[in-house]
């Protein structure tokens, strides 16, 4: 399964991720009726970190870096999120991406705040022995506001389990004994959790399931686009394959590929694992990223980056459901746009909040030094996934409000109860 995922955001349309994620703050906060105190301190982050990462090259040329953590909330508990390493990071977008870790978290009842950290870089540029200095310099700058009991990293886009192991190998040997739960999503060998690879994956295609049963459809005759071929995307596209889902349109950054009576998608990951993208791939026909959003098909998952579902293609998406495996990947606009159109759009806090699952698994299981079977966590993260999907279609009902702006009031309540009940200091 590949781990390249970064499609391209799209320049023209692109909004600052934030001003969405600070609308729908605004919006939920108006509803539960708070203060203008008890909106800024849910709005604003509680610690912010930039620093520069300098790096010396295989050919001897050093480059300067920017990276971020953001600690948005940690009222419920430590701080944490994903690290990503893309040239789009932006100060704007990490805190944005904090902010919908902390609600996710909340809504999912895991005991966490939300964080985010990014580096500023293109991890296809540089080799492995480049990214591992930038991985453990990065971590080291960022030493002072990271650990188990503070903020705990994972991976996210341009990173993965073994960009996890230089972090907590760097932290460790800074403190002088091994720390396998200052990170989540490790190897296996180094005390990462069975079934956390493909847990965001598996959470999204459990919601994914619940929400063509809401709408009276069926796994099997029921058609799916899925954009992006990342971490997510990748498994979602198997997941649902498996689960009987005729999976019609895949796309990455450098095109898509489509077959009108489904892709086979263990050759089509064959194909992508050897060549790098979707492109090329025999017995489909070549289709523009762009119009994979628009296929007429019942459910569409974009997977990729935030931003592509915008104002300027909106209109044009034939999808019945969306389900949000990326984060952020509709904007505002957009949002009300579909809704108007009669889209159920399921919210990413919701629909790929299986990573963090899974990685408190991790955690807890780090913590305890007691590892639990596949089969255990992956009935975990279905029961927590479906939990989640429940509480958020009766808060729906029950307020007559979009799937977001429910998911959005049940966890901005959590986190705003949390922050009452522990009092203000001094």
């Amino acid at each position: 399964m590949t781990t390249t995922t970064a499609l391209p955001a799209p320049a023209e349309f692109s909004a600052n991720p934030l001003d969405d994620a600070l609308g729908q703050l605004k919006a939920a906060v108006e509803t539960l009726s708070y203060g203008p105190g008890q909106h800024q301190m849910l709005a604003r982050p509680r610690r912010e970190m930039s620093v520069s990462i300098p790096l010396r090259r295989d050919d001897g040329i050093v480059e300067v870096f920017t990276g971020h953590r953001v600690q948005h909330n940690f009222s419920r508990g430590p701080a944490k999120g994903g690290v990503r390493f893309s040239p789009h990071v932006t100060l704007d977008e990490v805190r944005a991406l904090a902010m919908w870790m902390t609600w996710k978290c909340a809504l999912l009842d895991v005991p966490y705040g939300g964080a985010k950290g990014g580096v500023t870089i293109d991890p296809r540029g540089y080799s492995r022995a480049e990214l591992e200095r930038v991985t453990r310099r990065y971590t080291s700058e960022i030493l002072p506001i990271i650990g188990p009991e503070r903020d705990i990293p994972a991976p996210d886009i341009g990173t993965d389990e073994r960009t996890m192991a230089w972090m907590m190998d760097t932290y460790s040997t800074s403190v002088g004994f091994t720390v396998p739960s200052v990170v989540t999503g490790k190897p296996v060998s180094l005390g990462g959790s069975l079934g956390r690879s493909s847990a965001t994956s598996k959470g999204v295609v459990h919601i994914a399931l619940a929400a063509l049963a809401h709408r009276g459809l069926r796994p099997h005759g029921s058609t799916a686009a899925v954009q992006g071929l990342g971490k997510v995307g990748a498994g979602a596209a198997e997941f649902l394959a498996e689960a009987g889902v005729r999976v019609v349109v895949v796309g990455d950054q450098y095109g898509a590929v489509h077959a009108a009576g489904g892709l086979d998608i263990p050759r089509l990951l064959e194909h992508t694992e050897r060549s790098g993208t979707v492109t090329g791939f025999e017995g489909a026909e070549a289709i523009d990223s762009d119009e994979l959003l628009e296929l007429d098909v019942d459910l569409l998952v974009p997977a990729a980056v935030e931003g592509v579902l915008h104002e300027g293609n909106a209109h044009r998406v034939r999808a019945g459901i969306v389900v949000e495996g990326a984060n952020g990947p509709t904007t505002a606009v957009a949002d009300r746009k579909l809704h108007a159109q009669g889209v159920l759009v399921v919210p990413d806090i919701l629909a790929n909040a299986g990573g963090v699952i899974v990685s408190y698994f991790e955690w807890v299981q780090g913590n305890q030094a007691y590892w639990w079977t596949a089969d255990e966590v992956d009935e975990r993260l279905e029961r927590r996934m479906l939990q989640g999907w429940a509480s958020v279609l009766e808060t729906a009902r029950s307020r007559g409000v979009t799937l977001r702006e429910a998911a959005t009031l049940t966890a901005v309540q959590r986190v705003a109860e949390a922050h009452t009940t522990r009092g203000l200091y001094p």
